[in-house]
């Protein structure tokens, strides 16, 4: 890549230390221009005086740590600034970058590219840094954290290294069948289908676990209007995420707020409230929450308790096992509470006290529990992963049925291809690599 590209590693705002990352082959020359000497040693800091280059005006004492390719992050030549965290220190350093011949402000996402591109990380690798830096809760860390070190990637690899032997040798059976090869190397082939076939089944078996992690716990709060719904939202929020109001109808469109639940992501969504109206705008605020119940994993259903035994019959046609209903209000309500309603479980809750919010919280926690569980084997963190292995997983046992070598090697083709799309490995030469090394071919 002829370009040397170069930008702030570390987010803006004042700071102890602020981070100026280049990376490319014009990155010695940089170092030279704003500092006067080569690079320090490799991984080894030097304490150096940033000047720019055009005016001889100092800009910073910094720390300078040079990574030579492509023993780097990038797998180019990397020199790394750690600058004052000054907001000016900083501009006035990209400023002197963005002087240099060859050097030009990096794209969102370059650096990760460049790694990519220079195998120093697969397509999974790079979004567990992605996810990483989004990180929000302990959970989504360490998912993240265990995808960015090649735990997912190190698993599609090995599948796809298994794919690409297997259709080596029935490629080989094929076009070199009268050269001295194993007689029953289709066989072996064939035989060796059926554990890739179980293995994609069982990681499959996860469901949407990695990506509820990574997006968390998708909770719609539901009811009538004026039952409480924002104020339920504020009181799990602790703050004032919703307009709360006595009038009925206040909210009209969905409100997500992101909580940490002991390390769990969960995201709450308070809506509109459900009711037959001929209103235009409360006839959509109803279809879009409706909307939202139908995409969410949990509906948290609000109950009013100074209305008590009304439900609303939209509200009640929602309640089924998979709910979790409240009965709000029970601090201004004059009944007993109630404890079942259409034979599902009721907790009774205030909003405005705090009362029963803790035995809510356990529920909507042991939820996020069971439905975020991801194991100790890596799990499918986005749709893409999913959908590649359900492909690869669907052609292996079509091969299985197969009765024509031909089709049986076709259907491995395409595995294989679905899976080396997860890690952005796919390559045609890595057949011909297995064919000429493993069976001495045209000898």
């Amino acid at each position: 890549m002829a370009d040397t590209i170069f930008a702030p590693a570390t987010a803006p705002g004042r700071a102890g230390i602020a981070v100026v990352r280049v990376s490319g082959p014009a990155a010695a020359a940089a170092c030279q221009a704003l500092t006067g000497k080569v690079p320090p040693p490799p991984r080894r800091a030097g304490l150096r005086r940033i000047v720019d280059p055009t005016t001889s005006e100092v800009l910073d004492d910094a720390l300078v740590l040079w990574f030579a390719g492509p023993a780097s992050e990038t797998g180019e030549d990397v020199l790394e600034l750690q600058l004052h965290g000054a907001p000016a220190v900083v501009a006035a350093v990209i400023e002197a970058l963005g002087g240099l011949p060859g050097c030009r402000l990096a794209n969102p996402g370059e650096f990760a590219r460049r790694a990519f591109d220079n195998q120093k990380l697969d397509l999974t690798a790079v979004e567990g840094l992605a996810d990483l830096i989004a990180a929000e809760t302990a959970a989504q860390r360490r998912q993240a954290v265990r995808q960015m070190q090649g735990e997912l990637g190190r698993l599609y690899e090995g599948w796809r290294a298994e794919l690409v032997r297997l259709l080596a040798r029935l490629e080989a059976a094929i076009d070199f069948s009268d050269e001295d090869l194993p007689a029953d190397l289709a066989a072996r082939a064939a035989a060796a289908i059926a554990p890739l076939v179980a293995a994609m089944t069982d990681h499959l078996a996860a469901g949407r676990a990695g990506e509820r992690l990574r997006t968390g716990l998708s909770v719609a709060i539901l009811g009538a209007p004026n039952v409480g719904k924002s104020s339920l939202l504020n009181a799990l929020a602790r703050r004032e995420a919703a307009i709360v109001s006595a009038r009925a109808g206040t909210t009209r469109d969905v409100i997500e707020v992101h909580l940490d639940l002991d390390g769990l992501p969960l995201a709450l969504a308070d809506t509109a409230g459900l009711r037959d109206s001929d209103d235009e705008i409360e006839q959509e605020g109803v279809r879009r929450a409706l909307a939202r119940t139908a995409a969410a994993d949990v509906k948290l259903i609000v109950l009013d308790a100074t209305a008590w035994p009304h439900i609303e019959p939209p509200v009640r046609a929602l309640i089924d096992a998979d709910a979790i209903v409240v009965v709000n209000k029970i601090d201004v309500a004059t009944g007993p509470n109630p404890t079942v309603v259409d034979a599902q479980p009721v907790l009774a809750i205030s909003a405005r006290t705090g009362q029963g919010l803790d035995a809510l919280t356990a529920a909507l926690y042991a939820r996020a529990e069971h439905a975020l569980a991801t194991g100790a084997d890596p799990v499918p963190t986005r749709a893409r992963h999913r959908a590649a292995v359900v492909e690869a997983r669907d052609c292996l046992a079509r091969a299985q049925g197969a009765t024509l070598p031909e089709l049986v090697t076709e259907d491995v083709r395409l595995a294989a291809r679905a899976i080396g799309r997860i890690t952005g490995r796919v390559d045609v030469e890595d057949v011909l690599d297995v064919i000429f090394r493993e069976f001495c071919i045209g000898k």
